[in-house]
């Protein structure tokens, strides 16, 4: 009776809560280990989950949706972008323009043929909430931000060609991004292009675009 009594006044147990030191960076390595695999449409928060052994209800305080996920997986990737581009930024000349340019769009290329998967995921709005994000908006901005000082310090110093400013910019985006694009869905070999040429043919392109660019006075 003593030891029933006892158990009775003693305080019932506290459910311990669940930890997971990293759980929200697990999840997402699962979706980009699922995105490597079997590309983008492959993810779900439920099997993010699995990979990362937990129960199927963890994850939702971290990531509400198949959207919330993705938008993750997207801004980690574009920080990577980044890093790629402010690298071969800081190795040429920042007097040059046409070297800061080709630099940009060298690197932009180079970090989405490495990388296509992540770059799909960057690239396809629908798969994400680009404007609910906390970071892609300014990281994008930070993009467009350095190919206008390039532009205009371009001009400037009469490196670059005297032109609507907006209208170069939009020509310089729609040529990196329409190459990378043409990679990551696998056009290129409808251009006689194999894989093995494609880095080479890329760079031809961005240098013929950059020989557009100069004043043919420069030339």
């Amino acid at each position: 009776m003593a030891k029933t009594a006892a158990r009775r006044r003693s305080p019932a147990r506290r459910k311990r809560p669940y930890h997971h030191g990293r759980l929200r960076e697990a999840l997402l390595e699962a979706a980009e280990r699922m995105i490597e695999e079997d590309g983008p449409e492959s993810v779900t928060v439920r099997e993010a989950a699995r990979r990362a052994g937990v129960s199927p209800g963890a994850p939702f305080r971290h990531f509400a949706s198949r959207t919330a996920l993705m938008t993750g997986v997207a801004e980690r990737a574009m920080r990577r972008f980044l890093d790629e581009i402010e690298r071969a930024e800081a190795a040429v000349d920042p007097a040059d323009a046409g070297a800061r340019y080709a630099a940009l769009g060298h690197a932009y290329l180079r970090w989405a043929t490495r990388n296509p998967e992540p770059f799909r995921v960057l690239a396809t709005r629908s798969l994400i909430d680009f404007e609910g994000s906390e970071s892609l908006p300014g990281d994008n901005d930070r993009i467009r931000a350095l190919m206008q000082e390039i532009v205009a310090d371009g001009q400037a110093r009469g490196q670059i060609r005297a032109a609507d400013p907006a209208a170069l910019e939009l020509a310089a985006k729609a040529l990196s991004y329409g190459l990378a694009r043409m990679y990551v869905d696998g056009h290129f070999p409808q251009w006689g292009v194999a894989e093995g040429e494609v880095p080479e043919a890329m760079r031809r392109v961005i240098d013929l675009f950059l020989e557009l660019l100069t004043p043919a006075s420069r030339l």
